[in-house]
């Protein structure tokens, strides 16, 4: 079904995969009469060809990226566009669609987050934006019909940014990157590896993109095999792919950590972009007829059978066939892993009660985003209710179109009235299926979902209050199927007497024409933002000094802390754009004490900067400076950065927000402390809120309460200092460890030392 290449491999016309072993260069001759260079080759790639040509450097091993669009939603563009306005903004300078599917819906009681609506509006009226209506369309379905293009690159604000089928390489990433591109800076990140996705064959009827997508994730999540590298997919089987299935398996690439994607496109690319009125976005791509690729990914797409990821990772996937057959020691073996991921002692994760007559029975399905709510996915998925019923038990089931021309059409041709019929509720395009923020299950309810991750708690359940309910990623066949089977588990392969349709789709543009406000290229200086009042300014930061004493104000020891548990989704939502407000969610799902802690070392921090003596406000640090003393420094509470610092194994899974960083810095957060980062984008959150992302693989054993003290860590940061000396300091005495700050380019270093990218630009 999925194997995974030992080696690199070269691509030999684009069809012939051959090892990079000792037996490559007698293969390579036969194929080609000759043996070409490594060196050459991996240049031959469509990720290289798309790099160097947005490349604003000499150096195509320290890459500075310029993008040619960008894109964010109504969680992300507030926070962004104050970045850059406080840092000299004037104008965008390259398309930027702002859209409005996350906050669309009105905090109870008051229209808070309307009032970020309209900044967004107002905003695109000023700098020169494109502004997306609340129900018009989720983030990516837009960027997919209106602004992808072969051969273009894209940035967003959220980590599902995706459009590489569409030909388009793009990455998502923390608004601090964003607000770099509105200002004239570029993306840096060194040369990425390649690695190709190569499909053959077809897929079986019933088998749709997020099974496809989930077996990729399940074999190559845990071994980072492609982390923070591009998954460039080749091979015969594209071929046998409508677009719309492509763009299903492409936008579920980000599960896997890789940084981007590209895809070989063809005529049904150029089709897509013609039926969308842009034919001008359209050209062929391939690798060049030799190609080195970092790694192989062997998909037989017609081997692919329907899939399940149960709770709580993309990546704990199986077939839903094997999941049948082993039901219990499987749901046996979830609970367990769960429990021990959700660590509260308030709930216990449990799903017996699922197991109907050795069955699984599930209480809710949801079809719905990017990656769900595509025509292709609901045309199918009417399909297989038409003329049945959902029943009228606890099972219920929720459809979202990814954009109301899309919705559009599928009232036209019947596939809504068929979906209602049956029993589904239909709603208009929104994201908060995917994080919380609609359909939350009830109580110990598990809920299957063709959308993008089923992390604890991002459904919507609040394990503070005692509630736990659970999401299982599905593809919409699968979910239609078990809809008409009351709730249990039914993979659509076992529906063979169903007629998929495959209505044609017909775009309908003056649904954007007649709604979206195209601003770009027509900034307006005199119109004035809208400030609500809970849009609020970033507080002021300080510079980075030069020694630092840090608490320890939580340690998380899973072996991935995502960034929903840094910082809720859901819940949090109407408070984005007020950093001190959200500040206050900092890791409230993962470790509730953590906000208390982190506020009572910033009083020391304020403190000091108000030039009050630290120690009056934290009596304990005076204890603390006199073992620094014995140490031989001579460091002192007024001219030493206090704050908090949290250690975890590896955070930073999921979700592109920079609130996972921002948060912690508003509350006197300096640092973290990790074995490795998830993600680069949570690296490159840390770094532009001025927070150094330490490294440390030693055996030192972190504890809250605990201080950590970096002497020399400015002059440290500045010289590239590679190992740093530091010292933990607690009640059982000091150990000394060494931290590493890895690879930093020269602006990231300016941004930690200014203390924040505001300041950096502040003082530039």
């Amino acid at each position: 079904m999925i194997k995974l290449f030992d080696t690199g491999a070269y691509l030999v016309n684009q069809s012939v995969l051959i090892s990079d072993d000792h037996n490559a260069a007698d293969a390579l001759k036969a194929q080609l009469g000759y043996v070409p260079s490594k060196e050459q080759t991996f240049k031959n790639t469509m990720a290289y060809s798309i790099l160097e040509a947005h490349n604003t450097s000499d150096n195509m091993e320290n890459l500075k990226i310029k993008f040619d669009a960008m894109a964010s939603h109504d969680i992300t563009y507030v926070g962004i566009i104050q970045t850059a306005r406080a840092s000299g903004l004037e104008k965008f300078p390259i398309p930027y669609v702002l859209t409005n599917c996350h906050n669309s819906l009105c905090a109870v009681g008051g229209t808070i987050n309307e009032d970020d609506h309209m900044f967004g509006l107002s905003a695109a009226k000023k700098y020169g934006g494109i502004y997306v209506p609340a129900h018009q369309a989720v983030i990516h379905q837009y960027m997919r019909e209106m602004m992808s293009g072969c051969g273009k690159m894209i940035l967003g604000s959220d980590s599902h940014t995706r459009y590489g089928a569409l030909g388009t390489m793009a990455i998502g990433e923390g608004g601090g990157e964003l607000a770099k591109q509105l200002l004239g800076r570029t993306y840096d990140v060194k040369r990425p590896g390649v690695v190709a996705v190569y499909l053959t064959g077809e897929p079986q009827k019933g088998v749709g993109p997020q099974d496809v997508a989930l077996a990729i994730i399940g074999a190559v999540f845990k071994n980072g095999y492609v982390k923070n590298k591009v998954m460039e997919f080749v091979g015969d089987g594209i071929s046998k792919l409508s677009v719309e299935y492509r763009n299903g398996i492409d936008v579920m690439t980000t599960e896997t950590t890789c940084l981007s994607s590209i895809w070989m496109t063809d005529e049904k690319v150029e089709e897509y972009f013609a039926l969308h009125g842009r034919n001008d976005a359209y050209r062929r791509l391939r690798p060049d007829d030799v190609a080195y690729y970092d790694g192989v990914i062997f998909v037989e797409l017609n081997k692919i059978k329907p899939m399940i990821a149960m709770p709580f990772h993309p990546s704990n996937a199986y077939s839903i066939e094997e999941l049948n057959a082993n039901l219990a020691d499987i749901i046996h073996e979830v609970e367990a892993t769960g429990n021990k991921q959700l660590d509260n002692p308030k709930i216990k994760f449990s799903l017996q009660d699922k197991i109907v007559n050795g069955r699984l029975k599930v209480d809710q399905g949801v079809i719905a985003g990017c990656a769900g709510g595509t025509y292709d996915n609901l045309c199918d998925a009417a399909d297989i209710l038409r003329g049945v019923s959902i029943g009228n038990d606890e099972f219920a089931l929720s459809v979202y179109p990814s954009s109301q021309p899309v919705f559009l059409q599928l009232v036209e041709n019947g596939a809504i009235a068929s979906l209602m019929t049956a029993g589904a509720t239909v709603r208009t395009a929104f994201c908060g299926p995917c994080f919380g923020a609609g359909d939350v299950p009830s109580n110990n309810a598990l809920s299957i979902r063709h959308s993008t991750r089923n992390f604890p708690n991002r459904e919507g359940s609040k394990p503070s209050d005692g509630q736990i309910s659970s999401v299982a990623l599905m593809d919409a066949r699968s979910i239609a199927a078990t809809a008409a089977n009351g709730g249990f588990l039914t993979p659509a392969t076992e529906l063979a007497d169903i007629d998929y349709t495959k209505p044609k789709y017909y775009f309908h543009k003056e649904v954007y024409e007649n709604r979206v406000y195209n601003g770009f290229g027509k900034a307006d200086a005199s119109v004035a933002l809208k400030f609500g009042p809970n849009i609020t300014d970033w507080p002021k930061m300080s510079h980075l000094t030069e020694d630092l004493l840090l608490q320890v104000a939580s340690v998380i020891d899973d072996p991935v802390t995502t960034t929903d548990e840094l910082i809720p989704s859901g819940e949090t939502s109407s408070y984005r754009s007020n950093p001190l407000r959200l500040a206050e969610f900092t890791l409230s799902r993962k470790d509730p004490s953590y906000v208390g802690r982190a506020k009572a070392i910033q009083a020391a921090e304020t403190a000091r900067l108000a030039g009050k003596c630290p120690v009056e406000a934290v009596p304990a640090l005076k204890d603390v400076f006199e073992q620094i003393h014995q140490l031989g420094f001579d460091a002192t509470p007024a001219k030493t950065g206090l704050g908090s610092v949290i250690y975890a194994k590896k955070p930073g899974d999921g979700s592109a927000r920079e609130q996972a960083a921002s948060c912690q810095k508003v509350l006197g957060g300096w640092a973290n402390v990790a074995g490795e980062y998830a993600t680069k984008r949570y690296r490159s959150n840390l770094i532009n809120w001025g927070m150094l992302p330490f490294l440390y693989d030693g055996g030192v054993t972190f504890q809250n309460g605990e201080y950590l003290f970096v002497p020399g860590i400015r002059n440290a940061v500045a010289e590239k200092t590679a190992e740093i000396p530091a010292y933990l300091i607690g009640p059982a005495g000091t150990k000394e460890l060494s931290l590493t700050l890895s690879d930093l380019t020269d602006d990231e270093r300016s941004i930690i030392l200014a203390g924040c990218l505001i300041n950096y630009y502040a003082q530039n």
